[in-house]
């Protein structure tokens, strides 16, 4: 088990340490979580708004997939997030990160999902454990891994919509001189 994890802890640039604490900080919270109450805790922290709880959820982020009984549905979720860790360490380390937006989104998300799945392997479920609900609206429960991949995908969104420049591909620049 430990060399699972530490294949999942490698640190391949400087710019990936949020990636590693991300992580740790799924895995202390949910630990704490986990040793200090039952599943099915439920406490108001604000009143009519955030909750903490205590929950399993097999499926992926915010309950999806949650209610599927086939043991397939964990093998595949196991291995499709180990392909999307796959290609988001390749794009981080490859360099093709873009902006530092981009490269503090991908190491959240790297930092989300590689927290995600070794719980999904170890445990066979993600324990969630926040509540948001605004008037009669339920947010589904999540976990400091979901708050990362959410975070990360909105940094890299933002990235690409705002500080992204366009440049000419250079083949198109050398045709018209």
């Amino acid at each position: 088990m430990r060399r699972l994890a530490a294949a999942f802890a490698f640190e391949p640039r400087p710019r990936c340490k949020p990636r590693v604490k991300n992580s740790t900080a799924h895995s202390l919270s949910r630990f704490a979580r986990e040793s200090q109450t039952v599943e099915g805790w439920h406490r108001e922290v604000i009143h009519n708004f955030i909750y903490l709880v205590h929950s399993r959820n097999p499926g992926i982020a915010f309950g999806v997939f949650a209610d599927s009984p086939s043991p397939g549905m964990r093998i595949l979720l196991i291995v499709g997030s180990a392909v999307v860790i796959g290609a988001l360490a390749w794009l981080f380390v490859a360099g093709h990160s873009g902006g530092r937006l981009t490269a503090a989104g991908l190491a959240l998300l790297l930092g989300g999902a590689t927290g995600n799945v070794t719980d999904r392997i170890v445990h066979g479920a993600v324990t969630d454990f926040f509540e948001v609900w605004l008037g009669s609206y339920h947010w589904p429960a999540f976990n400091v891994a979901d708050s990362a991949i959410t975070i990360g995908a909105a940094l890299i969104i933002i990235d690409v919509l705002f500080f992204h420049k366009h440049h000419a591909p250079e083949a198109t620049k050398s045709h018209s001189s």
